[in-house]
C-alpha cells in the first residue's frame, strides 16, 4: 500500500507538470491570439483591425491613449505633448521614465512661476493704465462755476417761551398770588429803569 499511494502521487504530479508545460507552450506560441502593443500607434492599428463597430473602436482608442502617453516620431523616438504647458517633450519610449517625468514636472513648475510673474505684471500694467485713463478723463471734464464756500452763520439759540400771565377771572388764591407777584415784578422793573 505504501508503494501504491506513493506512485499515484508521482503520477498525479507528473501529469500536472505535463499539462502546465502544454498550457505554457500553447500560450507562448499562439500567433493567432492578441499580442501586446508596444506603443500608441501599434495599439491604434490593432484597435482598427479588431473593432467590430465605431463605438468599440472609440473605446479601444481611448484605452490606447490611457496606456501610452507619447506618440511615435517619424525619425525614431517618441514625443509627449503636455497641454498644460502647450509644449512637447522628447522621450525615449512610449511612456516617460521616472527621470523624464521629473524633468517635465520641473519644467512645469518653472512655467507656472514665469506665467505667474507675467500675469502679475500684466495686472499691474492694466491697473496703471486704468488709473491714468481715469485721471485724464477727470482733467477733461468741464469744471463749471467755481464753488463758493459761504461762512456758516449760526442760528440764534432757541429761547424758552415766556410765560404770560393769564387773566384770572376766578377769585382763587393761586390767581391772586400770580397777580401780586406780577405787580411786584413790574414795580422792581420800573424802579430799576428809573435808577439808570
Amino acid at each position: 500500500m505504501f508503494y501504491s499511494g506513493r506512485s499515484a502521487g508521482w503520477a498525479l504530479a507528473a501529469a500536472s507538470l505535463v499539462l502546465l508545460a502544454g498550457a505554457s507552450a500553447w500560450i507562448g506560441y499562439d500567433v493567432s491570439g492578441p499580442h501586446i502593443a508596444k506603443d500608441y500607434e501599434n495599439c491604434a492599428e490593432e484597435a482598427k483591425a479588431t473593432a467590430p463597430s465605431g463605438a468599440e473602436y472609440t473605446k479601444l482608442i481611448t484605452r490606447c491613449g490611457e496606456r501610452f502617453a507619447a506618440r511615435r516620431k517619424v525619425g525614431g523616438g517618441y514625443t509627449y505633448f503636455d497641454f498644460m504647458q502647450n509644449r512637447s517633450f522628447d522621450l525615449a519610449g512610449p511612456n516617460p521614465t521616472e527621470d523624464e517625468r521629473k524633468q517635465i514636472d520641473r519644467t512645469y513648475m518653472e512655467f507656472l512661476g514665469s506665467q505667474g510673474r507675467e500675469m502679475l505684471l500684466s495686472d499691474l500694467a492694466k491697473a496703471q493704465a486704468n488709473l491714468e485713463q481715469a485721471t485724464l478723463q477727470r482733467g477733461r471734464q468741464d469744471v463749471g462755476a467755481p464753488l463758493v464756500l459761504a461762512p456758516k452763520i449760526p442760528l440764534p439759540a432757541k429761547r424758552p417761551p415766556i410765560e404770560r400771565a393769564k387773566a384770572c377771572e376766578d377769585g382763587s388764591l393761586s390767581c391772586s398770588w400770580a397777580k401780586v407777584s406780577a405787580a411786584v415784578r413790574n414795580a422792581f422793573a420800573l424802579s430799576a429803569g428809573k435808577n439808570k
